[in-house]
């Protein structure tokens, strides 16, 4: 079964001429949720990865049962004001402003290899912000895990030309 089939695409949201690739309907899939999962612990299961940082929210999901699957630790990244204890903060642009991620000051110990997960790569402003926090408290970013790929914005090149090794299970090109 194509991953692609069971990802929803909702057309202008959320505002005009965006292509939304959604999840959840993939999520609620028992047999493509698993699919997903399992594909990314065989991708990762022979590189040394101590944690698994989950970007906020849909990031979280696919991070947290990867983390599980692995034996490893989960770390949430944040928008700004979410987490509870000490932070450092990133900001960073986006095409329509600026927005902020968060991480605990203790989530990641110096030396620390953390694999980078998110549901999607679009323009890779966000998970570039969010492997400079990891890297900002001594951990070695491994990896970016993402379910999509939207290779025509660009931001699987602009980690990998940032020295990221960004990796996705799947691809929607044109839109």
């Amino acid at each position: 079964m194509p991953l692609k089939s069971l990802i929803r695409t909702i057309p202008h949201y959320p505002k005009q001429g965006i292509q939304f690739r959604d999840i959840t309907t993939l999520l609620k899939d028992p047999i493509g949720f698993r699919m997903v999962i399992d594909a990314f612990a065989q991708h990762y299961a022979t590189q040394s990865i101590d944690k698994i940082a989950g970007i906020e929210a849909r990031g979280f999901i696919v991070g947290a049962a990867l983390a599980y699957k692995l034996g490893i630790g989960f770390v949430p990244i944040r928008k700004s004001g979410k987490l509870p204890a000490e932070t450092i903060g990133h900001d960073y642009a986006l095409e329509y402003g600026a927005d902020r991620v968060e991480i605990h000051t203790d989530a990641i110990s110096q030396g620390e290899r953390v694999l980078l997960v998110d549901d999607l790569i679009a323009t890779g402003g966000t998970a570039e912000a969010a492997a400079a926090l990891i890297q900002k408290l001594g951990g070695v970013v491994a990896g970016c895990a993402f379910v999509i790929n939207l290779p025509d914005l660009g931001g699987s090149k602009r980690l990998a030309d940032s020295g990221l090794t960004p990796f996705s299970l799947c691809e929607f090109e044109g839109d």
